[in-house]
């Protein structure tokens, strides 16, 4: 008998079942995402997670047998993120009627929308506060960011389903998606116009900085530079790649944004010797600021390296910063390029940290009734300033198309964290 091939094979015997260990696991909203130790070689643009990491999503206007209101569905998203290209376009909730639709949700839910999410968000964030407190040094950082929830179309049975509303919200959960943070340049102008003046927080600084992605094989170091008179980088600050305890995502089919809430560490690295440093300042030294160039840097080489470090990532960042005594407000101009794939864009990107929240939780001194209080005021304060009901996508207006959008909305293309 001639030989045959393994994978040319048939068996004539009755199929098998698919052993339990084979079978597609459950959506299981605590996720054990491990650090890098616990991953080595792979990569998670740029972010890694805690073991004890939580995350959360959840649709914000459900009704009270948690279904969408009647014209909450899928639609395609105009365009392509730079960072997480793929054969189709994803996909991200709307509504086709804003007006009916919030007086829909007003009319159906007992409690207001901030309520809601601080009642989902608030167990996790105490626990991963906590947590944090025991396993690291360092203070973390509670930020709220605005953009978009994109989920990968090719998951769902038919676009045209969800268009028609036949996608539940339990059907979503088991779909891959992940949050995109640039903003159309109209709404920063009316945060910077017309929500600082009412939110209390006061102009600080601006601030432009280069970040350099440097990679030794083991892990990552951000370096962090300014630009001296010469026009060469002066190295202020190395940092590793920031920690994830806990993120909550919101999709807000009825508001112009979606909802990103995030505890992230930051470890700032000062233990390298005298070979890695010297190595990181060749890098840092031979770097030529171009704003002409993706990422606004380059270097005299085609690959840039020195030692054991490897140039991976390049991101110019123009930073507004404003604040009061409990916040602290960046609108941020980003310019990003990743190395190895020569992949190259900007945003405009719009973060809300809170300033005390996470020391009065790992103090312990203040009554945590009064801190949650606080958070509940915080979460009211961007409902009603921050999430807006002027435009999303082009359900919201029927005479722009969304490649329009796109066109309009050119300098703001998506940046993307994977899940």
């Amino acid at each position: 008998m001639a030989y045959i091939p393994p994978h040319k094979r048939h068996s004539k015997g009755p199929q098998r079942p698919t052993p339990p260990e084979m079978r597609v696991p459950e959506f299981n909203r605590k996720l054990n995402f491990g650090s890098r130790k616990h991953n080595a070689g792979t990569k998670v643009n740029y972010v890694e997670y805690a073991d004890h990491a939580v995350h959360r999503w959840f649709v914000c206007g459900l009704e009270n047998d948690n279904s969408f209101p009647s014209s909450v569905h899928c639609e395609e998203f105009p365009e392509e993120p730079a960072e997480h290209k793929r054969r189709e376009n994803p996909i991200v909730l709307v509504t086709n009627n804003l007006a009916n639709d919030n007086d829909e949700v007003s009319g159906n839910i007992s409690r207001s929308p901030w309520e809601l999410v601080a009642e989902n968000v608030w167990p996790e964030l105490l626990s991963a506060c906590k947590i944090v407190k025991n396993e690291m040094e360092e203070k973390p950082t509670l930020a709220a960011s605005f953009g978009y929830l994109l989920f990968n179309k090719y998951n769902l049975l038919s676009l045209e389903s969800a268009r028609e509303g036949q996608v539940a919200e339990t059907a979503l959960r088991s779909v891959r998606r992940f949050f995109c943070r640039g903003v159309p340049a109209t709404y920063m102008e009316k945060i910077v116009n017309e929500v600082v003046p009412k939110i209390g927080v006061d102009f600080v600084e601006h601030k432009d900085i280069y970040r350099i992605k440097l990679s030794d094989s083991t892990r990552e170091i951000t370096c962090k530079c300014t630009v001296k008179e010469d026009k060469k980088l002066d190295l202020y600050k190395l940092e590793l790649n920031p920690v994830r305890s806990m993120i909550a995502d919101m999709s807000c089919p009825y508001k112009n944004e979606d909802l990103r809430l995030a505890l992230c560490t930051k470890s700032t690295l000062s233990a390298l010797s005298d070979d890695e440093m010297n190595s990181i300042r060749v890098l840092i030294n031979s770097a030529i600021p171009d704003p002409e160039v993706k990422g606004g840097l380059r270097w005299p080489m085609r690959k840039p390296h020195s030692g054991e470090y490897t140039v991976i990532g390049v991101w110019r960042t123009e930073i507004k910063s404003y604040k009061s005594p409990s916040l602290k407000l960046k609108v941020e101009n980003v310019d990003r390029l990743i190395v190895e794939s020569a992949t190259g864009w900007k945003t405009i990107e719009i973060h809300l940290k809170w300033r005390r929240i996470v020391s009065e939780i790992q103090g312990g001194e203040i009554d945590t009734d009064s801190i949650y209080n606080g958070f509940k005021e915080q979460l009211r304060l961007i409902w009603d300033h921050f999430l807006s009901t002027d435009c999303k996508l082009s359900c919201l207006s029927p005479n722009l198309s969304p490649h329009s959008y796109m066109r309009l909305s050119a300098s703001s293309t998506c940046t993307c964290r994977n899940m």
